[in-house]
């Protein structure tokens, strides 16, 4: 009997509450402390060379658990387990040197993301510089020259002397990318890496990523609001509301046969050329619900086009619709 792959990322119950002051009237009134439950147990695996999307709207919240599954801040309660060993923003020394060169960070604003004062050299060496990798200036100025070519920026002598105000948005995000593959990563974490840039490039960059997956079996933690794009460049998708997966499945699944309300809502609004394949949009009422107070029952039953009384009742979890596709709603049988 064949083995169930390792995986190389596995997240368990993940927590991440911010707790907020009571003011001198609520320390004095003796009114329990308040938390935002941005991450409210989240848990998914990452195989090694997957693409998983994780979707929702802002405030979902999508991007704490990427920087909490980094070890970028420390989680509340639950489990980040990356190559079996256990992702801590407590780790030091060796061991968390370790963890940060093996997965790294490409992060949305490629404006805001690269040093205006260093020259392209600089910013995409630091790294081996940083984590101590080689002093030998050859060995840097070759590990340098690949990662740009890696990146797509070609011929990469062109731009070792160059500024980040030099390029256009495109180029300084593949600036970010090489930064990144200079450390041979295991695992890039891509926090809406294309949202900024222009729509002609954006499939340029999506490619690039998807290449370097093919060639290098570099795993990918895709973090966008774009379902658009999350179904055109991932393996798998998983759809966050208001701190939690509602579903979770094969990007053809979700996209096809979508299960939960909030899913098939996303999926509604998506752009479609052919005008006789184009879908029924689904508007949702409101916005998504204060994380401080959140709703008995269904978190997502106030803004639910077929929400009954139950949903108000039961607060649901993840549950098989078939072997590889979970919804987290109760009217799916």
């Amino acid at each position: 009997m064949a083995t169930e792959q390792k995986p190389i990322l596995e997240v368990r119950n993940l927590q991440k509450y911010y707790p907020i002051g009571r003011g001198l009237l609520g320390r004095f009134s003796g009114s329990p402390e308040q938390v935002v439950r941005a991450v409210d147990g989240v848990s998914f695996k990452l195989q090694q060379g997957e693409i998983l999307g994780l979707v929702g709207e802002s405030g979902s919240g999508k991007s704490t658990t990427a920087l909490s599954v980094l070890g970028l801040i420390p989680h509340t309660d639950g489990d980040v387990l990356f190559d079996n060993e256990a992702v801590t923003e407590s780790a030091t020394g060796k061991k968390r040197r370790e963890l940060r060169r093996k997965m790294q960070m490409i992060f949305q604003d490629p404006y805001e993301t690269l040093n205006p004062r260093q020259t392209i050299y600089q910013i995409v060496v630091e790294p081996l510089e940083v984590h101590s990798i080689t002093r030998d200036k050859v060995e840097k100025h070759k590990r340098v020259i690949e990662a740009l070519a890696q990146a797509g920026l070609k011929p990469p002598e062109n731009y070792l002397q160059r500024y980040p105000d030099e390029l256009s948005g495109g180029q300084r995000q593949r600036v970010a990318i090489a930064a990144a593959l200079i450390l041979k990563p295991e695992l890039l974490v891509a926090d809406e890496p294309v949202s900024m840039l222009d729509v002609s490039i954006r499939a340029e960059i999506l490619n690039l990523l998807r290449q370097l997956r093919d060639e290098q079996q570099i795993s990918i933690l895709y973090i966008t609001h774009d379902l658009a794009t999350a179904g055109y460049f991932t393996d798998r998708i998983a759809v966050m509301y208001l701190g939690r997966i509602v579903e979770i499945g094969a990007t053809k699944d979700i996209l096809q046969n979508p299960q939960h309300p909030y899913t098939k809502a996303l999926i509604s609004v998506i752009p479609v050329p052919n005008p006789r394949l184009r879908r029924e949009r689904v508007l949702l009422q409101g916005e998504i619900p204060n994380p401080i107070n959140i709703p008995s029952g269904c978190r997502f039953h106030p803004r639910c086009p077929i929400a009954i009384d139950e949903c108000r009742k039961i607060d649901p979890r993840l549950m098989p619709t078939n072997s590889a596709h979970q919804t987290a709603c109760i009217r799916v049988k």
